[in-house]
């Protein structure tokens, strides 16, 4: 039993150390870290911040060129051929040659579908014609190609003389390209 003022004041202040040692290390010492992370914190998270304050005040100009791509988009997708399978899109192919070749006043000697070629997410479907005509049809013709509403491509084009002893009439083969976007069809 304790029994002198001087042994209680010890032990009191044995507890009252002991109290303070403890709170230092449970209490204190983990608040001062949380506040040292927390301030290490506050720059980055003023940059973030910032980052999407800027963002929110260009929200009206981002939506308009969203707008405006999303409008691109759906006007070069509009000169894909038809989204079918691609034996469709390529008889749409032939027929526009074929349309085209006529207009251009130039004769089409044969035609050969070749096999579609993946590009990335689109596929392009090549046919390839053999058409002849002097070398003004043959410029009408490329010239068509070119301006087509649909999307079409020359890969390939060989050019040769039919008849050398009267080099007037040529013979094109071209391998003309249309592309499609597989797997999102509407039906």
């Amino acid at each position: 039993m304790i029994t002198s003022r001087r042994e209680r004041g010890v032990i009191v202040l044995g507890g009252v150390a002991v109290v303070l040692v403890l709170g230092w290390i449970f209490v204190a010492d983990p608040l001062l870290e949380r506040m040292r992370n927390t301030s290490e914190l506050v720059p980055s998270r003023a940059q973030v911040l910032a980052r999407r304050l800027d963002l929110l005040a260009r929200k009206d100009s981002i939506v308009k060129e969203l707008e405006r791509t999303n409008g691109d988009i759906e006007r070069a997708a509009a000169r894909f051929l038809t989204e079918a399978a691609p034996a469709v899109a390529a008889s749409e192919l032939q027929k526009l040659t074929k349309e085209m070749a006529a207009q251009a006043s130039t004769e089409i000697r044969s035609e050969r579908i070749l096999p579609p070629v993946e590009r990335g997410e689109i596929l392009e479907i090549p046919v390839e014609i053999a058409v002849s005509g002097e070398i003004r049809q043959l410029v009408d013709l490329l010239a068509r190609l070119e301006a087509a509403p649909k999307m079409l491509t020359v890969q390939d084009l060989r050019i040769r003389v039919v008849n050398v002893s009267q080099p007037k009439e040529l013979l094109a083969t071209l391998t003309v390209s249309g592309f499609i976007l597989p797997g999102k069809s509407k039906t």
